[in-house]
């Protein structure tokens, strides 16, 4: 890796230079499977060619204006966004970790607005990751993350997952604006909040005169089977949500959405993005909106993702010393391993298979939402053999 690069990646050492589909190849023509697909960002593979062609033909025309004019693709792509869920308006970013920023400021905002200024105080939940910006790493619950950046900022606080007594206890402080979740904890280990969970969560929050924040920067963009994952929960919909990742494909694209009251509390030059919302990113959004409301696009997903579990519950089956659960939800899985997981991925890696991992000692898998069953047994089959290597060979 170059000198020139600030030190804070430490990338693999092959050098991926072309992808097609669910498959890339290095710079020595050798083949993978990508099954962690840019970290859930391209949701509908490599080179897909309506999203090709869709910035292809922007690129022809204008590639970036400001919002001090209108874009016509970002007024399309938000009116669609609305009318497929709960929001009444959305706002452009580049990045998950910009979306999470706003919506910390729509949140507080909407308090200030309603004579409770207050309430500044955010509710998260251990093992969360809401990205690296300094409203993200103190609203996320990891420290390593928030290591030199100083105090944690006041009013964010984290409680333990699964701790309903201490929840409802919190919830009740006069101080707290928000509670922000992820539906499916990515970096904390590929959790999937229960429904139930969700459903009183909202319950709580309505209660107590608390907004209730959504991160579905991995878990949305039809991860698990529907175009955001609370969308299979009756009764838990939520004030402000946040979502990046596979809504560009591959492109940098992220949103905030929120319902009208929340809306209220905002005026002009309350927030802005120079980039947000650009021409480029509008084209690509659209496109591949287009290829997700697709009549069967999620029902193949949900299809495609009843092979993963199969397949993945069948490896807990044969190696129960090595697998101790499997987690998370329709294509955004991880197995728990009994052993440190970083190892195991290089091999798999060597074998051609690309995953990735996360907290609590899980192998992290979030294949494009393309992939076929058949590509699925394939991945499966890769981790099999590196699994009888490792109970047949424990010394390697």
């Amino acid at each position: 890796m170059s000198d020139a690069i600030l030190a804070v990646y430490s990338p693999a050492q092959v050098v991926l230079e072309r992808g097609e589909g669910v498959r890339v190849w290095d710079d020595k023509g050798k083949e993978y499977l990508d099954f962690i697909g840019g970290i859930a960002v391209t949701s509908l593979g490599h080179h897909h060619p309506h999203l090709v062609n869709a910035l292809k033909e922007q690129a022809d025309k204008i590639w970036h204006l400001s919002n001090m004019f209108r874009i016509p693709g970002q007024e399309r792509l938000a009116e669609r966004y609305c009318a497929e869920c709960f929001a009444d308006k959305a706002f452009f970013t580049n990045s998950g970790s910009e979306a999470i920023e706003l919506s910390l400021k729509l949140a507080r905002r909407w308090q200030w607005a309603n004579g409770a200024p207050e309430r500044i105080g955010f509710i998260s939940f251990h093992g969360s990751f809401h990205g690296r910006t300094m409203g993200a790493i103190n609203v996320g619950a990891q420290e390593k993350y928030r290591e030199g950046f100083g105090p944690r900022m006041e009013g964010f606080r984290s409680l333990e997952w699964g701790d309903h007594d201490a929840l409802k206890e919190e919830i009740t402080k006069p101080d707290v604006a928000a509670v922000m979740i992820e539906p499916v904890q990515g970096e904390g280990g590929v959790r999937e909040v229960p429904h139930q969970c969700l459903q009183g969560l909202r319950k709580l929050c309505d209660e107590n005169g608390v907004l209730l924040i959504y991160d579905e920067v991995q878990c949305g963009a039809g991860r698990t089977g529907k175009l955001f994952h609370h969308q299979w929960i009756e009764g838990a919909e939520p004030d402000i949500m946040a979502a990046a990742k596979g809504i560009g494909g591959g492109f940098p694209l992220g949103m905030a959405l929120c319902t009208d009251k929340v809306a209220s509390a905002m005026a002009k030059g309350t927030h802005g993005s120079t980039y947000g919302g650009n021409p480029m990113a509008m084209a690509v959004g659209n496109a591949v909106l287009d290829v997700m409301l697709a009549d069967g696009f999620f029902e193949g997903v949900q299809r495609v993702a009843g092979d993963l579990t199969q397949a993945l519950e069948s490896l807990k089956g044969r190696y129960p010393e090595l697998v101790e659960d499997i987690t998370g939800a329709g294509m955004l899985r991880g197995i728990k391993m009994s052993q440190d997981p970083m190892p195991l991925r290089a091999k798999l890696m060597e074998r051609g298979l690309l995953i990735g991992t996360a907290g609590n000692n899980v192998l992290r898998l979030a294949p494009p939402l393309v992939a076929t069953s058949k590509e699925i047994r394939q991945a499966v089959d890769i981790i099999d053999k590196q699994f009888f290597d490792i109970i047949s060979r424990p010394g390697d």
